[in-house]
Formats: structure tokens, C-alpha cells, sequence
């Protein structure tokens, strides 16, 4: 693959991408620090789940992977310490086995990582971000990077919810809706074409490319997330007790689980309770419901009578500006996302209530696209016509198929770099432990409106 990630613009902006890549590179490195500084080494030794990695694993993860691609494959310099990759190498072990693997010890791993990140800042102070390299065109490569590390600090963020013990990890409410009272239950979308992906935005991904027209008809989606209330009204009704609204392998998975709940909820004196990073709370009823697995989002849209959006129905409702007929980068406009417009960045450590951030609604007045909650879709992760694997296959194209499904969205622990109305994350119709919600949609024609 040769082909460069994005297509240059002749006035591009070199310098303002160096700038953007340089703080996108700080501001993930001081998240990294805050996940992996506020456990002593135990924990960060320690495996929480064999679901997750030690987090001593991430964190030399992520310098190695800065090595290979901003060191090795930008600056075309030697290997460091060629034999640790095969260690940190996510194909190569998977994460129940890690920490049986003889891993740098956390002093080592936090310096290896330093060492990476002021030879990664040198290569790019002094790279071009424009010319026949496609690895550099527009700053893709630090982009990656970026992400690569947020997308990580995501994942340590879920392990941090998996641990047992005290809360290590503060930070402030989110802010509330004013106006949740009055907003409707459900937006309707016009039917008609809409371009879905990107073939311009510099940092995009290979699957969230190319752009290409989508022919949609109308449907309606809810205004918000579906709430822990409306969650529990199903559990009330015996959800979790009755085939009819599960799919075969989702109604196995409860049974041979026993489950009754998300994730981390259990009923308490008449009450249902949740754990959060350490502490236990009442669930609350406003917020948008978390670590809901795709099986568990389904049924509880069988069971309203509804069903969850495709991928292309979530993009359209995301990105779709009726009165000009062109797809917007984020629901709000083209600026990039802001505390006013969406809960992001891991600036609070909970979804807002549903119905917050009226400042990023969609045109049509969809709230909470962006940030939050990752939101499940009915859809199966598939590349786009025209798609091309970049900068390597083993970052989307194994993974097409039936086996994974779409969620859309960002939740509050996804830093703005790696989240876009474009960008798709996918998952195991099984996953539970991720920062994962969903809300719903039906066809124009439903017996509601006969």
C-alpha cells in the first residue's frame, strides 16, 4: 500500500499540523501518566481481568509502537530494543497470557516510553509533513500515534473500572440539561443520499475510508441515549427472564452467565446499585445506561418495540445538515469538539445525564452523538466500497466480518483525537466491560404511526 492516507491540499497548513500533532502526542502522554502514576507498581502489575492487559503491558505497548512507526518507519532509524517487540506485540499474545511474558518492570517501562516520546518529538520537529512519504503526508503517522495512545488510555481507563479496592481517579460532574424535560423522545430523519466516511480528514483511519454516497430512507432515532430508567423498566418486565427478545447466542450468553443487569449493577435493599472506579452509587435514572453488551442493547430494542440504528442511519442522524445537503465533520459543524459541545477527553468519569450538551445537537436536534457513551449498532463491521488497508492489514482488515459489530459515538473516555462523526470502533457482540450504551430507531411506518 502506497497510496497516502489523505488527499493533499494545496494550502495545507504544515505548521498548524505540527502544532496539532504536538499536543495531541502531550496531551495523551499526560493521560497516560495520570492511569499509570496513580497505582503503585502491584497494580500495575497485576492482571484485573483476564479480559485486560497489565497495565504495565500498555504502557510499554505504547512506547514500543511510537518506536516502530515514528522512529523505525518515519525516521528510518534502528531498533532501540528490537527484543521486546514480539513481547508487546497485540497479535502475538492476547491479553489473558501477558502477564506470564517477562515485561519490563514499571520503572523500565516508564522509561523506555520517555526515551521514545523526546526521540519522537525531535523526528517531528524536523520531518516534512507534505511530500512522497505517505506515512508523513498531512502528519498522518503522529496522528496514529495519537490516537494509538488514546485508544489505550481508554482501555486502561476499562481496567481501572475492573480493579477492586479503593477509587484512585477523581474528576468533576458532568454538566446537566436544562431542557430535558421538553426535548421529544425521538428526531425523525429525512430519507435520501448522504456522503458517509471521509476521504479528506487528515488523520481518519483506513476503515473510516473513502467517502462515498449512501442511499437511506427515513427513519426516526431517539433524541438521546436510552437511559438507565428506561434500562431498568426492561429488567423490571423481565427482560432478562424471556427468550422472545433475545437472539440465540445473547439468550446462551445470559444463561450461562446468569445475567440479570449491566455490568457492575446489583440490586441492594430494593434498590439497584452500581460500581463506578471504586465507589458504589444508586444507579441513576437520567444518565445514559453504560457496559451493555450489542446482545443486551438488542433486546432491550426488541422488547420497546424498536430496534438499533444501522451504521449508516447513526451517521446520517451524526452528520447530515438537511438545509445544505452535505455531511458535517461532527454533529454541531466543522469546529472541533469543545466541553461545551460534548463530554469527552475523560473529563468526567460518567456519561452526562441524557439530554446534556445542547450546544453539540445535530441540525435536526439529535443530542449526544459525540462523547458519552459508545452506541451499538445493528451493523456488522465491514470495509466501505473502495476501501484499502493503510498503513498496515492488521489494523481493520482482520477484523471485517460477522463476528464484530459497529458502535459509533466516543464515550467520555475518548479523547477528541480519536473521535470523529466518521470514526468507527467495533466489538465483540459479547463486550460488556467497555464504556458502551446505545439508543434506538424504527422505520418511518411503524404500528406508531397507524
Amino acid at each position: 500500500m502506497t497510496e497516502s492516507p489523505a488527499t493533499p491540499t494545496p494550502d495545507l497548513d504544515t505548521e498548524a499540523l505540527r502544532q496539532r500533532a504536538l499536543a495531541a502526542l502531550l496531551t495523551a502522554r499526560e493521560r497516560t501518566t495520570l492511569l499509570t502514576d496513580s497505582v503503585d507498581d502491584r497494580e500495575l502489575t497485576a492482571q484485573h481481568s483476564p479480559l485486560m492487559s497489565p497495565l504495565v503491558w500498555d504502557l510499554a505497548h505504547i512506547g514500543n509502537q511510537e518506536e516502530l512507526w515514528l522512529l523505525r518507519g518515519v525516521a528510518g532509524r534502528e531498533a532501540m530494543r528490537p527484543e521486546i517487540d514480539g513481547l508487546y506485540d497485540a497479535f502475538e499474545h492476547p491479553r489473558a497470557s501477558r502477564p506470564s511474558l517477562p515485561l519490563l518492570p514499571p520503572a523500565e517501562a516508564r522509561s523506555y516510553a520517555a526515551e521514545v516520546r523526546g526521540r519522537a518529538l525531535d523526528v517531528l520537529e524536523s520531518t516534512a509533513l507534505i511530500g512522497d512519504h505517505p506515512l508523513v503526508e498531512a502528519g498522518f503517522a503522529f496522528g496514529m500515534i495519537a490516537q494509538h495512545e488514546q485508544q489505550h488510555d481508554e482501555t486502561m481507563l476499562i481496567t481501572h473500572q475492573l480493579r477492586s479496592g479503593p477509587a484512585v481517579l477523581t474528576a468533576p460532574e458532568p454538566p446537566r440539561p436544562t431542557d430535558a424535560a421538553s426535548l421529544p423522545a425521538e428526531v425523525m430523519v429525512p430519507g435520501g443520499p448522504f456522503t458517509m466516511g471521509t476521504s479528506t480528514e487528515p488523520w481518519a483511519l483506513d476503515n473510516e475510508r473513502p467517502a462515498h454516497v449512501r442511499e437511506v430512507p427515513g427513519f426516526f432515532i431517539d433524541t438521546a441515549p436510552v437511559t438507565c430508567g428506561a434500562y431498568e423498566r426492561f429488567i423490571e418486565d423481565g427482560g432478562y427472564t424471556d427468550q422472545r427478545w433475545w437472539a440465540p447466542e445473547g439468550w446462551a450468553m445470559v444463561r450461562e452467565h446468569r445475567l440479570t443487569a449491566p455490568q457492575f449493577w446489583h440490586r441492594d435493599g430494593g434498590q439497584w446499585l452500581r460500581r463506578r472506579f471504586g465507589v458504589t452509587e444508586p444507579v441513576p435514572a437520567d444518565e445514559p445506561v453504560l457496559h451493555v453488551s450489542w446482545y443486551e442493547a438488542d433486546a432491550y430494542a426488541r422488547w420497546s418495540g424498536r430496534r438499533l440504528p444501522t451504521e449508516a442511519e447513526w451517521e446520517k442522524a451524526a452528520r447530515h445538515d438537511p438545509d445544505s445537503g452535505r455531511s458535517r465533520r461532527y454533529p454541531w459543524g466543522d469546529e472541533d469538539p469543545s466541553p461545551e459541545r460534548a463530554n469527552l477527553g475523560q473529563r468526567h468519569l460518567r456519561p452526562a445525564p441524557a439530554g446534556a450538551y445542547a450546544a453539540g445537537r445535530s441540525p435536526l436536534g439529535v443530542r449526544q452523538l459525540i462523547g458519552d457513551v459508545w452506541e451499538w449498532t445493528s451493523s456488522d463491521f465491514l470495509p466501505y466500497p473502495g476501501f484499502s488497508a493503510f498503513p498496515y492489514r492488521e489494523y481493520s482488515e482482520v477484523f471485517f466480518g460477522p463476528a464484530h459489530k459497529v458502535l459509533r459515538g466516543g464515550s467520555f473516555a475518548v479523547d477528541t483525537v480519536a473521535c470523529r462523526g466518521t470514526f468507527r470502533n467495533w466489538d465483540l457482540p459479547v463486550r460488556r466491560q467497555i464504556f458502551s450504551g446505545f439508543r434506538t430507531a424504527r422505520d418511518l411506518h411503524t404500528a406508531k404511526d397507524l
